[in-house]
């Protein structure tokens, strides 16, 4: 089977991560004797600085024509005196928006191996811990009616029931393979958005009875976070509290270069990208942590091409890498630092 793979490298670090992603995903072709065919395109920084416009049809049309789609970070400050409708960042939401790409899926573990890089203390973080959040990706506040003058701005926040009821599903979905149980987040308490979600989540929940519901609100499920991380086994929430919640969660795993994450709409078709920025002030000096990319090709091989054994093989090889003491600079205490590429050779090795 020819898997065909739309690659949006990106801006930054992007290229970086993203090019030791394809070299895994090309020794698992090897081992596992599979074809995988990689159509390379612009979006963000570089295809404003080559086309003048951060999402060109051409990508667009690549990325609809493909089983699924890679991408690293967009964005950086060479951009940031541009209108915020310009700026490379905004090409991710019209992308996502462009596919019907609603359900943002981010696995939250930590590997036991780095218990000493997670902030949190020995007693809470002993053990690692395993859970994934279901962010709503396509509504809310990114998406509402904008407005601003010198003095005043709004930015409006908006759910209609069937957009909260289809990634409640997916979450609930996700549940019955897990510990059937799923901690819906919202700010029910002041705001009707979140009230609508409360309502509409509870009346899903009825269609899976063996699922536990539990309601929380934002605040503290960011204190819980940090409290009780074990708690949690199905997370759902809508997109400004998951965009938020999901970057904490990813500090106390170590460092936001391990967390990968898909974005699905219908089917099988998926986005798959690490969740980290494009951090400029390390960019082009072999530093950059291409864990999270690669597990993002993992993702990919698994919740798209439905490859279990191929995505275990890269996880497996990633934690034989960290056990043996192998570790970029943001995640290394007393360990062997390598760099960007020379990890994902260890990697490889594994595999």
């Amino acid at each position: 089977m020819q898997m065909r793979i739309a690659v949006i490298k990106g801006d930054g670090i992007g290229p970086e991560v993203i090019n030791q992603a394809l070299r895994v995903l090309e020794v698992i072709g090897e081992k596992f004797d599979h074809g995988f065919s990689f159509t390379e395109v612009l979006a963000g920084g570089a295809a404003l600085d080559q086309y003048g416009v951060s999402t060109p049809k051409d990508t667009i049309s690549v990325c609809k024509e493909s089983d699924a789609i890679l991408l690293g970070a967009l964005g950086g400050p060479k951009w940031d005196e541009l209108d915020a409708k310009l700026k490379p960042e905004m090409s991710l939401l019209k992308i996502r928006k462009e596919l019907g790409l609603y359900a943002n899926i981010r696995p939250v573990v930590l590997f036991e191996e780095l218990i000493g890089a997670s902030p949190l203390k020995n007693s809470i973080a002993e053990g690692g811990f395993d859970f994934i959040i279901f962010r709503e990706l396509t509504g809310g506040i990114y998406f509402g009616n904008k407005e601003a003058s010198i003095n005043f701005a709004y930015d409006r926040s908006e759910y209609q029931d069937w957009e909260i009821e289809r990634i409640a599903q997916k979450a609930f979905d996700e549940a019955m393979k897990r510990k059937k149980q799923v901690i819906s987040v919202d700010k029910a308490n002041v705001l009707e958005t979140s009230r609508l979600w409360r309502r509409t989540v509870s009346r899903v929940a009825q269609n899976y009875p063996q699922v536990n519901l539990e309601h929380m609100y934002v605040d503290n499920a960011a204190m819980q976070l940090l409290r009780n991380p074990k708690q949690f086994d199905v997370l759902l929430t809508e997109n400004m509290f998951g965009d938020i919640l999901s970057d904490e969660a990813s500090m106390i795993c170590g460092s936001i270069g391990m967390l990968p994450s898909a974005s699905m709409g219908e089917g099988k078709f998926g986005l798959y990208e690490p969740i980290h920025g494009t951090a400029p002030d390390i960019a082009g000096v072999n530093k950059a942590n291409p864990i999270a990319a690669i597990l993002s090709a993992a993702m990919m091989l698994r919740y798209t091409f439905e490859l279990n054994d191929e995505a275990d093989a890269i996880e497996q090889g990633i934690k034989t890498t960290l056990k043996k003491g192998y570790r970029t600079e943001d995640i290394a205490r007393n360990d062997t630092i390598l760099g960007t590429k020379e990890i994902a050779d260890k990697i490889i090795e594994c595999i």
